[in-house]
């Protein structure tokens, strides 16, 4: 893959406001990523604008030869159900750092079932999931500072 077609990708990710893009190009797959709450904003000050390109993280993938490949059905994200942070705060994926997490990819919820937990003003709030579903993406990392808003999951 060549940088442009990298800074094309980036670029779109940027003008459709997207939290990552993954493409597939022979042997080689890129992966761009970018966290909504953390911007990198290279060079410049007050009033100069931002060098988007060099904000974005990219990170080689695994050749699909070492990855082990599921059998199981595509997921259609087009149908799925963002999860949003009803607050601002830490989020803590597990009840403590020795425990499981409240969910996983694939794992069944309920309304009502806890799945995950925001530090807001020195408070641990739990959150609730507002309806049945299966987890088919977190969007999210344990200990990562979120805004009101933000996608957490996706629920199928």
């Amino acid at each position: 893959m060549d940088i442009k077609k990298i800074k094309e990708l980036a670029q779109l990710l940027d003008k459709e406001q997207l939290t990552a893009i993954e493409v597939s190009e022979g042997d080689s797959t890129i992966r761009l990523e970018r966290n909504p709450v953390n911007h990198t904003v290279i060079g410049g000050g007050f009033g100069s604008q931002p060098n988007f390109d060099a904000a974005f993280s990219v990170a080689p993938i695994a050749s699909a030869s070492s990855v082990a490949v599921s059998k199981e059905e595509p997921v259609d994200f087009n149908n799925a159900s963002e999860f949003k942070a009803p607050i601002i705060g830490v989020y803590y994926s597990a009840p403590s750092p020795d425990s499981k997490p409240f969910i996983e990819v694939g794992k069944k919820i309920k309304k009502g079932d806890v799945v995950c937990i925001i530090e807001a003003m020195k408070v641990l709030n739990e959150i609730t999931a507002d309806k049945d579903g299966t987890v088919i993406d977190i969007c999210i990392q344990n200990g990562a500072v979120v805004e009101y808003g933000q996608v957490l999951f996706k629920i199928q």
